[in-house]
C-alpha cells in the first residue's frame, strides 16, 4: 500500500499504516511515493502491474486522479475528489475517506454542527469532502477561498448533490463579507497548507479576534500540532482541534477498504502521537 503526493515527506500516513499493520496478520508494507502533478496518470495505472492493493492520495491529485480510474465510488463523485484507490483485480476503484474521518473525529470530539454556522477555508480536495459531510449534516456552510471562482464551482459541486444545503461563497478579499460571517460563524475548517511546517511563523489566514469563544476552530494540519490559526483560537477561549482525529479516521477507513479488516485505532493514533515531529 502507499500514499502518491507532492509533497510526501512531512506525511505521517505512513507511520500510521505501518503501525496497525504490524499488530495485524496482515503481509502489507506501506510506502509513500513522490509523483509530480502532471505524472498521477502512470503513476495510479502503475498499480495494477506492479501488484499494489492501494494508494491514498494528497495534494495536488485528488482531483486530478479522476480520468484515470475505472470506477469512482457514490461519495466520491458527489464530492468530485478521490483520496483513497483500490486495485481489485486490475480494476482502480477511487474513493473519498476523508468525510467518514471528519464524521468520525467530530463524534470522537462530541460536538455537534447540525445547525451550525461553518467556515471552510480553502476550496481543494479536503475541503471538498468537509463541506459535503457540513452540509449533509444540516450545517449552513460558507466556503472562503482565494479563488473565487474555484470556491464557487466547489458550492455548486455540493449544491447538485444536497440542493437543499445552505451553502455560500467568498474570497479572501471580501474582507467586509469575511467579517460578517465570521462573527456568526459557530466552526471554522482551514484546509489550506498555510502554518504547515517549516512555514509556521506566517499569517493565520483569517483573523480571529471576533470569533466567538464558544466557536470550534479546526486545522486540518498536524505538523506542527498547533498551528498559530489554533493557537490565536485558544488564547482566544475558543475550543480547537488539529488535524490528527481526521488523519487517523480517514486512514482507518482506507484500511478497511484495501484489508477487509479493522484496524487498531489505538495503535494508530499511538504512531502518529509518537513520531518525532519536526516542530512540537
Amino acid at each position: 500500500m502507499g500514499l502518491m503526493g507532492f509533497p510526501v515527506e512531512h506525511s505521517l500516513s505512513p507511520v500510521m499504516h505501518n503501525a496497525a499493520i504490524a499488530v495485524s496478520d496482515l503481509q502489507y508494507i506501506y510506502i509513500p511515493y513522490s509523483v509530480l502533478p502532471d505524472d498521477i496518470g502512470p503513476a495510479i495505472r502503475s498499480l495494477i502491474p506492479l501488484g499494489i492493493v492501494g494508494v491514498n492520495l494528497t495534494i495536488p491529485h485528488k482531483e486530478r486522479v479522476l480520468p484515470f480510474l475505472d470506477e469512482i465510488s457514490l461519495e466520491a463523485s458527489a464530492i468530485g475528489a478521490v483520496n483513497t484507490v483500490v486495485n481489485r483485480h486490475g480494476m482502480l476503484t477511487g474513493h473519498n475517506t476523508d468525510g467518514v474521518g471528519f464524521r468520525n473525529a467530530l463524534i470522537e470530539f462530541d460536538y455537534q454542527v447540525s445547525g451550525k454556522h461553518a467556515i471552510v477555508l480553502g476550496a481543494g480536495g479536503a475541503a471538498r469532502s468537509i463541506v459535503y459531510v457540513l452540509a449533509a449534516e444540516c450545517a449552513s456552510v460558507t466556503v472562503v477561498n482565494r479563488s473565487p471562482e474555484r470556491a464557487r464551482e466547489l458550492v455548486e459541486t455540493i449544491h447538485r448533490v444536497l440542493p437543499g444545503a445552505v451553502l455560500n461563497w467568498l474570497s479572501f478579499e471580501d474582507v467586509d463579507k469575511l467579517r460578517e460571517a465570521l462573527i456568526r460563524s459557530e466552526v471554522v475548517v482551514n484546509t489550506t497548507s498555510v502554518g504547515m511546517y517549516p512555514h509556521v511563523d506566517v499569517d493565520a489566514p483569517i483573523n480571529l479576534e471576533i470569533i466567538s469563544s464558544d466557536s470550534l476552530v479546526i486545522d486540518l494540519i498536524y505538523n506542527p500540532v498547533e498551528t498559530r490559526l489554533l493557537r490565536e483560537a485558544r488564547l482566544r477561549g475558543a475550543k480547537t482541534m488539529n488535524g490528527l482525529p481526521m488523519l487517523v479516521h480517514q486512514g482507518a477507513e482506507s484500511f478497511r477498504i484495501w484489508t477487509g479488516c479493522e484496524p487498531s485505532i489505538s495503535e494508530m493514533y499511538h504512531a502518529v502521537r509518537s513520531a518525532n515531529f519536526a516542530i512540537k
